[in-house]
């Protein structure tokens, strides 16, 4: 479970719209859909294809993407392994303020520690988190290398780089398991039909 807030004069506050109305006013249930996998396994991709898909059926939603999130919020954190638990532990804060709003919120992390994932998912109620793994072969990544980050970690120039230089570990029991070597229709098709949304 999360660690208590420093302040101790605070209360929790609740306010006179519930879930149930949200999901009544926007005509469907809200939740985090949380993309996991190593770097180029396609979770930006994935988050942002099935962001477009689910806006096309009217849902509301929004993509929180990890390299756009490190260039605001979370511009102070490094990738040792405190900043990575930090940085998801924010983001894990933030997914479920909008998961309270009454919005579908994806995201696309690498989040390589399974405890960090679990802190996330003991925020939201039950049903309301859905795990993605993003289960691409390490391989398939290096070969992709869009930005030419395996590259660099190989040479020693990035270190804690996650699958190479620092640990991923991947999901035990993810409540989706995708495969990117398939077509990217394919696997949106796949992740929409369970979410069913």
């Amino acid at each position: 479970m999360a660690d208590e807030p420093v302040s101790t004069n605070i209360v929790r506050v609740e306010g006179r719209v519930d879930s149930v109305a949200r999901a009544r006013r926007f005509g469907h249930a809200s939740q985090t859909v949380w993309f996991t996998g190593l770097s180029g396994s396609g979770k930006s991709t994935l988050a942002f294809a099935v962001e477009e898909a689910l806006s096309e059926r009217g849902v509301a939603c929004y993509v929180l993407d990890g390299d756009n999130i490190r260039f605001g919020l979370n511009r102070d954190l490094g990738f040792s392994p405190q900043d990575r638990a930090e940085n998801i532990r924010r983001i894990g804060e933030v997914c479920r303020l909008f998961q309270d709003a009454g919005l579908v919120v994806l995201t696309a992390f690498i989040s390589p520690y399974q405890a960090d994932r679990d802190q996330v998912r003991e925020l939201h109620p039950e049903a309301a988190f859905t795990e993605v793994f993003v289960d691409t072969p390490i391989e398939v990544c290096e070969a992709r290398d869009v930005k030419g980050l395996y590259a660099k970690a190989r040479a020693g120039e990035i270190p804690e780089f996650s699958g190479i230089s620092a640990p991923y570990e991947a999901p035990a029991a993810p409540e989706i398991r995708v495969d990117t070597t398939k077509s990217l229709e394919d696997c949106v098709a796949e992740i929409v039909e369970q979410l069913a949304l």
